[in-house]
């Protein structure tokens, strides 16, 4: 018998849907009606600035292409690989559900993640009913527990690792990567998130989708291309994978302005994309050492991402840091909650303007 206190979306709905948080992007904690003006955003890892684009509009009126070719070899050329190795999606998160989508049964199937990590992983298994199996980094060096996931071999089908880490900012040792790949060879698709990766791109494991099929990589334009607002990222793998991810994607997954745009800065704006992250990672160091040196901060996690994770000496020093920046406009990203990362705060490299201004700030208190 129905519950007469539920709505009808309620009462219809997938039950465990009804008490599943979702994942707190920095929007929907901190909302504003214009964004670019009123704050200084240091809470999503965007880069500041960007190119200046000019569109055309004159094809508004026509469906885009489902993957359109100009940005498809402009990708495949940046990253040096065959462009029937890619797919471009609204943003990495879209591949994350493609291929959770693509390869995990619902309340059959399961994924593993390596906490501390991105929290969009699990929050994308439980919306398709996938379980999740946790595996957290090493509480040492936030390194993975190979012995661990050894142990998971055949009980998923996806393994996500992010390197460069989100929130922890580190790179997963490449002889780890390879040895979790090989660990779920034949059993499970191991996914690589690279969405920082352009802040070290020695460390790429893009290469590596043509020696092992059971390899996908992940890549977005949100960081060091500046276009977090395009919502524009890639999914590289083998074409096998990619003609299974095509069947489960959307029949027009990129707009044509989103296409323009994102073209041309993977052509005319790759030496400001680079000139960016080094200006950022100059920053980054210069900001991780002024860290080093307060009082109030017990740790700085080593950084190959836009963005610098400390943990405080307490949770209340944690709080008025956190609520000091909050009075004066300034977001930062509270990371406490994380396995882990018990007082610890991130804060995304902008400006050089504006960790000035947060630094003043901490400074004067």
């Amino acid at each position: 018998m129905a519950n007469s206190n539920l709505t009808t979306a309620e009462q219809l709905a997938r039950e465990e849907l009804l008490d599943m948080v979702p994942y707190q992007s920095a929007r929907r904690l901190f909302a504003s009606a214009d964004a670019q003006t009123d704050k200084v955003w240091l809470n999503a890892n965007e880069a500041p600035g960007t190119g200046n684009y000019q569109l055309n509009a004159s094809n508004i009126n026509r469906y885009p292409d489902f993957q359109p070719e100009s940005l498809i070899c402009a990708y495949a050329n940046y990253a040096d690989i065959s462009q029937d190795s890619l797919l471009a999606t609204r943003g990495a998160d879209e591949g994350i559900e493609l291929i959770i989508r693509s390869f995990c049964q619902a309340y059959q199937d399961n994924i593993i993640i390596c906490p501390p990590t991105y929290g969009m992983y699990a929050i994308s298994a439980e919306n398709h009913g996938a379980g999740v199996i946790t595996v957290p980094l090493k509480a040492d060096d936030l390194t993975l527990d190979l012995d661990g996931l050894k142990q998971q071999v055949a009980k998923a089908k996806v393994v996500f690792l992010c390197s460069p880490g989100n929130p922890t900012g580190n790179l997963l040792p490449q002889a780890q990567i390879l040895a979790a790949i090989e660990l779920f060879k034949g059993t499970a698709m191991v996914v690589i998130d690279e969405a920082y990766i352009e802040f070290c791109p020695d460390y790429s494991c893009a290469k590596l989708i043509k020696q092992y099929d059971n390899v996908i990589v992940l890549r977005t334009l949100s960081k060091a291309f500046a276009l977090a607002g395009l919502r524009c990222g890639f999914t590289l793998a083998n074409p096998d994978v990619i003609t299974l991810l095509s069947k489960v994607i959307a029949p027009y997954p990129i707009s044509a302005p989103v296409a323009e745009i994102a073209s041309k800065a993977l052509t005319n704006e790759l030496t400001m994309m680079r000139s960016r992250v080094q200006e950022t990672n100059s920053i980054k160091e210069s900001l991780a050492a002024w860290l080093a040196s307060q009082a109030w901060c017990q740790q700085v996690f080593a950084s190959n991402a836009n963005f610098v994770l400390f943990r405080c000496s307490s949770a209340n020093e944690k709080t008025r840091i956190f609520e000091l920046l909050l009075e004066n406009d300034i977001l930062i990203r509270d990371q406490s909650k994380q396995l882990q990362l018990e007082h610890c705060l991130r804060i995304s490299i902008g400006s050089e303007q504006e960790i000035a201004k947060l630094q003043q700030i901490l400074s004067t208190q």
